[in-house]
């Protein structure tokens, strides 16, 4: 009796290991994901057509962990002089008169045990097509990359050697600050 207990229950409990594994491997995991906004903002507009840098409007990220979410006040840069008007325009245009905040949602989010600078990443040339997808041809940002621990390795063991040359080499003229090496250590990433 006991034994055909233990050869039906053990495929089962297996087979539900395995199904409970990968579940938790997914676990936020948000790839495909494309939030409205409360103003569309095409990117494709504005970083594809119009050849936008990434780094004109998200200019943290060359010195910051973050990259941050520019202030409309940057938007208004160019929509004070642009004469075409939509009503995403007035939109933007309404929430600096009134100095209301806009609610964007973000679509790039890594658990918080996760340390992540965009500075270093950034500074080592990494562009951000590499981890955010062709952003210059969305209408609507969505995350391409699946930004877990496993992808970013990936990307860091093949460009670890790059990185080492380049940091030594920097080490031998000391008049320049040390280039990010790509770490594969733990605390690279983690607290």
């Amino acid at each position: 009796m006991l034994r055909r207990l233990l050869v039906v229950a053990l495929p089962v409990l297996g087979l539900g290991s395995l199904v409970a594994g990968w579940g938790l491997s997914r676990v936020g995991i948000h790839q495909g994901y494309a939030p409205e906004q409360p103003i569309a903002f095409p990117h494709k507009v504005h970083a594809g057509d119009n050849k936008i840098p990434c780094l004109y409007c998200h200019y943290g990220a060359r010195t910051s962990r973050h990259a941050g979410i520019p202030p409309a006040s940057v938007c208004m840069n160019c929509h004070n002089l642009v004469e075409k008007q939509t009503v995403e325009i007035e939109k933007l245009k309404e929430a600096v008169q009134e100095q209301r905040p806009i609610k964007w949602i973000k679509v790039h989010n890594l658990p918080d045990f996760v340390y992540f600078n965009h500075s270093q990443h950034v500074l080592s040339g990494v562009a951000c097509q590499k981890c955010h997808g062709t952003v210059e041809q969305m209408d609507r940002v969505q995350q391409v990359s699946p930004l877990t621990m496993g992808w970013c390795l990936e990307c860091h063991r093949e460009h670890a050697h790059i990185a080492t040359a380049d940091f030594q080499r920097v080490m031998q003229d000391l008049r320049h600050p040390p280039a990010p090496v790509a770490g594969l250590d733990c605390t690279s990433c983690h607290y």
